[in-house]
């Protein structure tokens, strides 16, 4: 190893672990150090609560409740029968495909005849329903709940993913963005450190690609990156890739469009970079990338992948000895950024200094992207009132830490991290299968995704599904296949999300953009 290839490799793991104390003083919530936007609206944070130890009766009332299917068996259902026999309520509940969640959920609240009565939802889709005044403001009851604790919540979730408009509408459940995943064994063999960069990214999957990585005698991948489920992980994939190229002025910058005109950020330099690394990624990855959901997790997991891109699942169910291959061999990271970014005003790509990226780490510009943002429980607002009271607290005792504690260490629950004990006590990580040193390395990269400066918030406003899935996810699609161009991609996406941006109204959606990013309007 050269002299200046020793002194990156020991500047990287100083500047890693200087990010993970930062990030552990941030979670903590130390006064004066904040990573949400400036003059964000946040609702008001409750003091230290302890639990009580008399639930409430609900004798003779049926709550009817909606979650996707991929959850519901091992992140809901598990907690049915002790909510039950505690509170004499009985819970119905109903399974539905994630892809058909949204518009499900939609069709009966705007009927005026509800089926449905509370429900998980991904984060973003709340802004669309509270709107429509279909959710329950929950303000009130979770200030008058000792057992949530919601002071343990930390900032990030309560007020992106359980506020609209100063107001609680929902109860975080699960803490959802990006990390980027390594054979931590590979890459020391090979001498390598994990990827800063995309370019970085793209140069360790080329060289790991095709070899045999688990010992089975197969070729192997380099990448293993889902593109696809209806357009769902396509979108939200490629947007950890064009994040670090669209934001480095922090959170409040944005990344889907100019905050003054509302003028898509999609047909510029940066994005044709994102779309080149994506098709790049695609020739190292597997085939069934393009056509199975959630196939590049369990490759990954088999150890069929020398890096990958995902939510915190990965880092729970490497350590299961019943399904993973690559027990004690995964490391966890801030997605990787770049050395250039967009001049908006110019539409071209520029060096990063001080100016251009001033939260850079040597001049790269990491953006980790809150995908999703987490499933939330919801409340709908048209219940019979004594059945909100039992929806709320059965959501209320998921996400309370005696449940919520446990559920986010099982990778099949699809939960992950979002209080802050879950970070401060490796007890449940370590009981849970994990080792002290993973289980640095797994908290220590969601930390430092949560509290980074230049966190991206997913897209938050009216029709978030129409901009992301139907609009970009199909496009995405059709160009990873090889159906159309970069241009025409760029082309489409600008067309489309300008054509939804009329038709809703450009000033209130400006005005949402704005709000969703703590701007004044």
């Amino acid at each position: 190893m050269s002299n200046w290839q020793n002194f990156r490799s020991q500047w990287q793991r100083v500047r890693y672990g200087l990010i993970f104390l930062a990030a552990i003083w941030l979670s903590l919530g130390i006064p004066g150090c904040s990573f949400f936007p400036p003059n964000s609206q946040i609702s008001s944070p409750q003091p230290t609560q302890t639990a009580s130890s008399t639930p409430q009766r609900f004798d003779g009332i049926t709550i009817n409740f909606v979650s996707q299917a991929d959850i519901s068996p091992a992140a809901i259902k598990p907690h049915i029968s002790k909510f039950e026999s505690q509170t004499g309520a009985k819970v119905n509940l109903i399974n539905v495909p994630h892809q058909d969640v949204y518009k499900t959920l939609w069709k009966d609240w705007s009927s005026g005849v509800s089926k449905y009565d509370a429900a998980t939802l991904v984060s973003p889709w709340m802004t669309d329903f509270a709107k429509a005044s279909y959710l329950e403001d929950l303000t009130q009851r979770v200030q008058a709940d000792n057992a949530l604790q919601w002071q343990d919540v930390t900032p990030f979730f309560q007020n992106f993913s359980a506020t609209y408009q100063r107001s609680i509408y929902a109860i975080p459940l699960d803490g959802d963005f990006h990390m980027a995943y390594y054979r931590k064994d590979l890459l020391e063999q090979a001498k390598l450190e994990p990827p800063s960069t995309w370019e970085e990214y793209i140069a360790i999957a080329r060289r790991f690609h095709g070899k045999d990585l688990n010992g089975d005698g197969q070729p192997d991948y380099g990448s293993c990156i889902d593109r696809t489920f209806n357009g769902t992980n396509a979108a939200y994939f490629f947007w950890s890739i064009v994040s670090p190229f669209l934001q480095s002025q922090g959170t409040a910058q944005g990344t889907f469009f100019d905050p003054q005109t509302m003028k898509p950020l999609v047909n510029n330099q940066a994005f044709a970079k994102a779309l080149d690394i994506s098709k790049q990624e695609r020739d190292y990855g597997s085939p069934q990338g393009t056509t199975q959901r959630d196939v590049a997790k369990e490759l990954f997991i088999r150890g069929r992948c020398a890096l990958s891109v995902y939510w915190g699942d990965i880092g729970t169910i490497a350590i299961n000895p019943a399904i993973s291959k690559v027990i004690d061999k995964v490391g966890a990271t801030i997605t990787p950024g770049t050395t250039q970014v967009l001049n908006r005003n110019t539409g071209k790509l520029v060096a990063c200094d001080k100016f251009t990226c001033p939260y850079s780490l040597e001049r790269v510009n990491h953006a980790p992207y809150a995908a999703g943002g987490g499933w939330v429980g919801v409340v709908n607002a048209k219940a019979n009132s004594k059945v909100k009271d039992a929806a709320y607290a059965f959501i209320s005792f998921i996400s309370q830490p005696a449940q919520s504690n446990i559920d986010v260490t099982i990778g099949q629950t699809g939960f992950n991290p979002y209080r802050i004990s879950q970070f401060n006590n490796q007890e449940a990580w370590i009981k849970a299968g994990m080792t002290s040193e993973a289980a640095d390395k797994y908290l220590g990269g969601i930390s430092v995704s949560l509290n980074s400066p230049n966190m991206v918030l997913d897209l938050r406003i009216p029709q978030n599904q129409r901009y992301q899935i139907e609009v970009m996810g199909s496009v995405l699609i059709d160009f990873l296949t090889d159906k159309i161009t970069r241009e025409e991609a760029m082309q489409r996406i600008e067309k489309g999300w300008e054509q939804i941006t009329n038709e809703v109204g450009r000033e209130s959606q400006r005005t949402a953009y704005r709000a969703s990013l703590g701007l004044t309007p």
